[in-house]
């Protein structure tokens, strides 16, 4: 059987904003704001074998998203995915959930990990204002049978020293997976999205991409001449007194600069690009804009 060499693959991840009781000023409720979110997740996503990877998402938007998802979508390139509320393991509180479809995806295995000092049960540690996880799926291509560490998470907004415990998690569980007996010979390349709540200078940031981490931010590895769209990725709704940030990123596995130690590079980025989060409507689809790379997966 011919086996591919490379893979192409686009990769969304985006802070959808939860369905609050009580919205901002100049934020629209859920049921206003869904519709723009679903087209953007169709329309980029149509064309390309796709992971997205969302955060902030209460189990009412789980629900919405994967109908919309799949309202417009031939049977067999449904949508599914993987990932549990973050307050109970269940359906109660936030999701960072990773969509993918089966019929390009083999689902291997997964499991939702807990960013605390108890990391298989529902908790928090040191100074986080919230309950943060991170869900972790191990994907199989079908066609070319390459294997992929997909890693999907958020982290706190108000704890300095959460945010830098959880990258170090973050790294740990990714070693985890990559030397461990059952996936360690079969992964061919890793990613880890999210919304890091952390800006370049910052703790979550500065350890996850550091010279003795695997990992790279996405948008370094792209000309910066050649990215589309937007660069900071949280707006708000116009009414915080906050200057917008960059807070979102999507980490790819190496750097031309860094030596794995199973000696070559994973990835190779080819597309890199911030979404617009409002259009002439008005209407902000959420506080964060959405982050999409177009990679290949590497020989």
């Amino acid at each position: 059987m011919h086996v591919a060499k490379e893979l192409p693959l686009r990769i969304l991840t985006h802070n959808i904003r939860y369905a609050t009781s009580s919205p901002f000023k100049g934020e629209r409720p859920w049921a206003d704001r869904v519709q723009p979110l679903l087209n953007e997740l169709r329309y980029n996503t149509r064309h390309l074998e796709s992971l997205i990877c969302l955060q902030e998402v209460l189990h009412n938007q789980l629900v919405d998203i994967l109908a919309g998802l799949n309202s417009k979508q031939q049977p067999d390139k449904a949508w599914e995915y993987i990932g549990v509320g973050r307050d109970d393991g269940c359906e109660a509180g936030e999701y960072s959930p990773i969509f993918y479809q089966p019929s390009i995806w083999q689902l291997q295995h997964w499991e939702t990990v807990w960013l605390s000092e108890t990391p298989s049960v529902p908790s928090k540690s040191w100074d986080a204002a919230s309950i943060r996880i991170m869900t972790i799926g191990v994907f199989t291509h079908r066609a070319s049978r390459r294997t992929i560490l997909a890693m999907n998470t958020h982290l706190d907004d108000q704890g300095s020293r959460s945010r830098f415990e959880a990258a170090h998690i973050i790294l740990r569980k990714m070693e985890e997976y990559r030397t461990g007996p059952a996936f360690g010979r079969t992964i061919s390349g890793v990613f880890l999205a999210g919304d890091f709540n952390s800006q370049e200078e910052q703790e979550a940031y500065t350890v996850l991409t550091a010279p003795e981490s695997p990992l790279a931010d996405a948008a370094k590895l792209v000309n910066p001449g050649e990215h589309y769209g937007n660069y900071k990725t949280w707006t708000g709704f116009g009414y915080e007194g906050q200057e917008p940030s960059r807070i979102d990123y999507i980490l790819l596995e190496s750097t031309a600069d860094k030596v794995l130690s199973y000696g070559r590079q994973p990835w190779k980025a080819e597309g890199y690009a911030v979404l617009a989060n409002r259009f002439d409507d008005g209407v902000f689809n959420s506080d964060h804009r959405a982050v999409v790379i177009d990679v290949v997966l590497c020989d």
